[in-house]
């Protein structure tokens, strides 16, 4: 006998892996007006205004290793969106997140320990030099700085998954994540300060909706969809950001990604589904798991 998945869950993350996705397109067209230090700073003042209303985080009364852990949970988090940011202006949306999910993938990998999960890397890495169409573009040609950005965020999206980690077993329910943003702000502050002064109804609207696309709906949905939704099946889900970032910025930003590309995508996006949902374990107690509910860029 079989159990079946309620379907609202399956919504509840489908929906939030959309909205992330479109958040990052709708962040590519602020780059280029206020700079990557600006969006991303835009999106974290609205983002931790609209967190610290809703948990109100007690400033006071933690511990020393609780606020070790802030700290560097922010710091991955405001790096991070800084880095991906930059990788937008040198590529489009879908290729920088399929980079950008490396970061997850190889942290997935090292947790599991297990020789099926190194295949599927090495497809992994197969489908990144497809995407980075290193076979058919001269060297000197190809997008090596965009493809670094995308990487670097993808090594602060795993840094990150594993202070949110411990964040959560530190702080109740948002208080972690709010203190956190609070500190990514301060981290970003420097790169978008610059940018203050060319900041207009526009820019402030987008930031606003990016705020809301990328960081609180989302986060949202997934603790939500979480209550009853298997860390197993929400990691198989969550390989399909590359995909819904292509389709991101496709509508939004008129993108189109050749078929080696689309092919890299989807050996990516098995990898991912394969080591990240698959592969893990029931049985395993929660902070054995690898906490999926985080979505980068």
């Amino acid at each position: 006998m079989t159990t079946r998945t309620p379907a609202r869950p399956l919504l509840l993350v489908l929906t939030a892996i959309v909205s992330v996705q479109f958040g990052g397109a709708l962040a590519a067209t602020l780059v280029p007006e206020i700079g990557a230090g600006g969006s991303v700073t835009l999106r974290l003042v609205f983002a931790t205004a609209i967190l610290w209303v809703i948990a109100r985080p007690r400033v006071r009364g933690h511990r020393r290793a609780a606020w070790l852990t802030v700290l560097g949970f922010g710091a991955a988090l405001g790096l991070m969106n800084l880095a991906f940011y930059s990788s937008l202006a040198h590529l489009p949306i879908g290729v920088a997140v399929t980079i950008e999910f490396l970061g997850p993938l190889t942290l997935a990998t090292a947790l599991s320990r297990r020789l099926r999960d190194l295949g599927a890397v090495a497809a992994a890495a197969v489908g990144v030099v497809l995407i980075s169409e290193a076979l058919d573009t001269p060297l000197a040609e190809v997008e090596w700085t965009g493809l670094g950005l995308a990487a670097l965020a993808g090594a602060c999206w795993a840094a990150y998954i594993l202070a949110s980690g411990r964040a959560g077993r530190e702080f109740p329910k948002l208080e972690g994540l709010a203190l956190a943003m609070a500190v990514a702000l301060v981290v970003t502050l420097p790169f978008g300060v610059r940018s203050i002064p060319d900041w207009t109804g526009e820019s402030l609207a987008k930031g606003l909706g990016i705020a809301v696309l990328s960081s609180v709906l989302p986060y949202s949905l997934e603790l939500a969809a979480l209550r009853t939704l298997s860390p197993r099946v929400f990691g198989i889900l969550l390989s399909l950001e590359p995909a819904a970032a292509a389709l991101a910025g496709l509508v939004v930003l008129g993108q189109r990604l050749g078929p080696l590309q689309l092919l890299g995508m989807f050996l990516v996006v098995l990898a991912s589904a394969l080591v990240m949902g698959a592969g893990q374990r029931r049985d395993a107690p929660p902070e054995e798991r690898l906490d999926p509910a985080l979505s980068g860029g």
